[in-house]
């Protein structure tokens, strides 16, 4: 699942999009520039037409939810303080994000894996490379979605809302 195939796909959910993100780093060659910059300065400034912000904005307003949780560990990695500043911005275009700290606790029986989950019954693997490079996208074709769902339950169960899990 590539490009526009890929986007085809993922926008064509009827009700929700879930994620689940797991990795302290993801390296992807489009954001490096804004990346490189956010390190040098400490600032970062996503335009309104940013295409992932107009996407989000387009499925809240046609009655979509789109959100994901991110379990992360302290201390956070330069990549974690990135997709923070990112995540503001995506917060406000609409999408949920909820922070999962699992610094001072043992992992409660979230896998270690990354996916999305779109309107309870499609699951896609998101494959990474140590490094955080993405390897592949897997659409499974017989997912046990009742374990996905309870990935999902569990993971939003006990995880805070960004904008609270920041104040804190």
């Amino acid at each position: 699942m590539v490009g526009d195939d890929w986007q085809k796909f993922f926008d064509s959910f009827q009700h929700d999009a879930f994620r689940l993100e797991t990795h302290p780093v993801y390296t992807m060659a489009e954001e490096q520039e804004e990346f490189d910059s956010f390190l040098a300065t400490g600032e970062l400034n996503i335009p309104d037409d940013d295409p992932w912000l107009i996407r989000v904005r387009s499925f809240r307003h046609t009655g979509r939810s789109i959100g994901r949780v991110h379990v992360i560990r302290r201390p956070l990695t330069d990549y974690l303080r990135y997709e923070f500043a990112v995540y503001a911005y995506t917060a406000r275009a609409g999408e949920e994000v909820r922070i999962l700290d699992l610094t001072d606790m043992e992992n409660p029986g979230i896998p270690q894996q990354d996916f999305w989950m779109f309107d309870d019954s499609s699951v896609v693997l998101m494959h990474y490379r140590e490094d955080g490079t993405q390897i592949s996208r897997e659409l499974l074709t017989d997912p046990d979605l009742a374990k996905y769902r309870e990935w999902k339950d569990l993971a939003v169960s006990l995880s805070v809302p960004f904008a609270e899990y920041i104040q804190g």
